[in-house]
């Protein structure tokens, strides 16, 4: 098979399974539901690893294809084809998302397993896996749109799965209205890049910017509204991969190998595409900012919460922070490194978590558990590997993908130093949250009822398998790109990403700065220390003399009060206002007055409709000696 017939196989295949688990799922077993829906993923895996074999099997600079199926619009210059891009970014991402994907319907089978809704389910699992393959494999904006939007329709089924809890169907609706604010945000960049380029495929895109003047409010505008539509989306890989797609990708006829040769000898002097954020650096300078930020603003709610799946959200929020950090520093690739690494160690938290949920009867708060080392010691080993690995330890995975981008933005120098501290501070305080968590699930007593402690129990195979074969890849993963060693990560991605925008000329693409990775590990052993002094034994130290700050974190720095103040109070109030002067008073008034006059003229001219013949003759001919007299009337006067 050839990459076209892979291209549409890897989207027919958990289409498919949609259909089947979707349509014929409540009428096939369980288990069975469960087998085709992770068979379908399985296959697409497979599909990915020869897309991924073909590709590298390829000299570097031959390493992209787009495949065009069909034209699917056409008019005076524009046309918009269906059809996929196939490149080395593109293989990263497909061997990941169907790869994890698998694994976590294959958890599901277990998890899910005594839940009568479970064909709905791996319907909604297979639809995202799908939608984020679409989203993946795009060529142009428009198609990126769609699978960018089916994402987010996927995000909200699955947030609201248990539609009759309330605090489900609350989540679903805020999270499907930051998407579609993220979509929005998207659709205005598209309608810029349509209107100022006439295309919308990434080639036309790349190869007519990069003859425009830098930083002008336009391209800012562009980059802006992608920004807004990466920020606002919850899936961290759908995100990076709009944040990698936007740098854009060498042309044909630009050299894609990393030496900076054409392959022949010839020396190239400029292999970059001087594209998007290229032309934006006030835009990509915000991108870094808003990655260090957000990374702090995330970890530090994360300090406090008690629910062992929300520390796990505002987790991934952070980590989201340090890619887009990367990013923002011209780290395109140290960026979806830690993408790739992070879905391992954060899927394997997340499953983790599963399991001691689905042990204690539904319990998510941690304040409620302890003790449980002795009751699932697998999955305590595992999100023990889990939490060295997000952590950033030796030698697990985030150590090489996160300190490569703590690493480059040290290197960019100037104010990114201060960049570079908050992402330090970061890292501190994720190795305290996450051991917290650790150390308030598994060590110590347990603090809820003795009942449900009685019947904790290890979770079934089905689901232990997953969790190890993702903690091999939060140890393995990492080995991609040593520190002062290989890059094999970076060499892979060369035809897709440059060492770095002409916007940060004097910044370094990979240095190896031991002094800022001992820092970092310094400061994550400061925070497990710490937390291991406050949980990890058996007497318990809560918080003490932090009140106040206590108090901002626990209220999420009071972002969602302000925000009801400031818009859901405000809107409110002016619907109500609209609703009884414009609908009622005015739309309504209207309405009904209509009604009331005519019904007064109806009952005013209904006693003509006597039914007596002699009363009509005598209506007729008045009316007759009308019509004859009122012109002579008016030619009288005329006169």
């Amino acid at each position: 098979m050839d990459l076209r017939s892979y291209a549409w196989l890897l989207l027919a295949l958990p289409l498919l399974g949609f259909v089947i688990t979707g349509g014929l799922g409540r009428h096939l077993p369980r288990v069975l539901t469960g087998v085709v829906g992770s068979s379908v993923i399985g296959l697409s895996f497979l599909v990915s690893v020869a897309v991924f074999v073909h590709v590298l099997g390829q000299a570097p600079h031959a390493r992209v294809d787009n495949i065009v199926y069909y034209r699917w619009a056409e008019t005076g210059l524009f046309h918009l084809d269906v059809g996929f891009l196939i490149d080395p970014l593109t293989c990263v991402m497909l061997l990941f998302v169907t790869g994890v994907s698998f694994l976590i319907h294959v958890y599901s089978i277990g998890y899910m397993g005594h839940d009568a809704n479970v064909s709905r389910f791996f319907s909604y699992l297979n639809l995202f896996v799908f939608s984020m393959l679409l989203l993946v494999l795009a060529d142009n904006y428009l198609i990126l749109i769609i699978g960018w939007g089916m994402v987010g329709l996927c995000s909200y089924l699955l947030i609201g799965f248990w539609f009759d809890r309330p605090s489900a169907v609350l989540a679903a609706r805020k999270a499907f209205v930051m998407n579609v604010i993220g979509d929005v945000g998207m659709m205005i960049a598209a309608y810029l890049m349509f209107v100022r380029f006439g295309t919308l495929s990434y080639d036309g895109v790349f190869s007519k910017a990069q003859y425009l003047k830098p930083d002008t409010g336009l391209m800012n505008a562009i980059c802006l509204g992608l920004l807004l539509g990466a920020t606002a989306k919850s899936a961290q890989n759908s995100a990076l991969h709009l944040a990698a797609r936007r740098h854009g990708r060498p042309h044909p006829g630009q050299c894609a190998h990393p030496c900076g040769d054409d392959g022949h000898g010839r020396g190239v002097l400029d292999r970059t595409p001087h594209v998007l954020y290229h032309l934006a650096p006030f835009s990509l300078a915000l991108v870094a900012i808003i990655g260090a930020v957000g990374a702090l603003y995330a970890a530090s709610i994360g300090l406090v919460q008690t629910d062992i799946k929300r520390v796990l959200a505002y987790s991934t929020i952070s980590q989201i922070g340090y890619m887009f950090l990367g990013c923002g520093v011209g780290a395109f690739s140290a960026g979806i490194f830690h993408v790739v690494t992070h879905a391992f160690f954060k899927a394997l938290l997340f499953l983790g978590a599963g399991n001691v949920i689905h042990a204690l009867a539904d319990e998510q708060d941690m304040r409620q558990m302890g003790g449980l080392r002795s009751k699932l010691r697998a999955t305590y080993w595992l999100m023990m590997v889990a939490c060295l690995s997000i952590s950033a330890f030796p030698p697990f995975a985030s150590f090489f993908s996160k300190d490569d981008i703590l690493g480059r933005v040290l290197a960019a120098g100037h104010w990114f130093v201060t960049l570079w501290v908050l992402g330090i501070i970061t890292s501190g305080l994720t190795a305290f949250y996450m051991f917290r968590l650790l150390f308030l699930t598994f060590h110590g007593t347990y603090n809820g009822p003795r009942e449900v402690y009685a019947q904790a129990h290890e979770a079934p195979a089905v689901m232990l398998v997953p969790l190890a074969l993702l903690g091999l890849g939060s140890v393995a993963a990492g080995w991609l790109q040593v520190p002062g060693g290989w890059h094999l990560f970076d060499d892979f991605l060369a035809p897709v990403f440059t060492r770095y925008p002409a916007a940060h000329a004097g910044l370094a693409p990979a240095t190896t700065n031991w002094v800022g990775i001992g820092v970092a590990v310094a400061v994550a052993l400061a925070g497990l220390m710490l937390a291991f002094y406050m949980y990890g034994g058996p007497a318990r130290r809560p918080y003490r003399g932090l009140t106040a700050l206590y108090q901002v974190l626990a209220h999420k720095y009071y972002v969602d009060e302000i925000y009801d103040e400031t818009f859901v109070r405000p809107v409110r109030a002016g619907a109500r206002v609209l609703y009884s002067v414009v609908d009622r008073a005015g739309v309504d008034g209207v309405v009904d007055g209509a009604a009331r006059t005519i019904r007064l003229v109806s009952v005013s001219l209904s006693p003509l409709e006597s039914g007596y013949v002699r009363a009509y003759v005598l209506a007729i001919f008045a009316g007759a000696v009308l019509v004859v007299l009122v012109p002579v009337l008016f030619a009288t006067l005329g006169k």
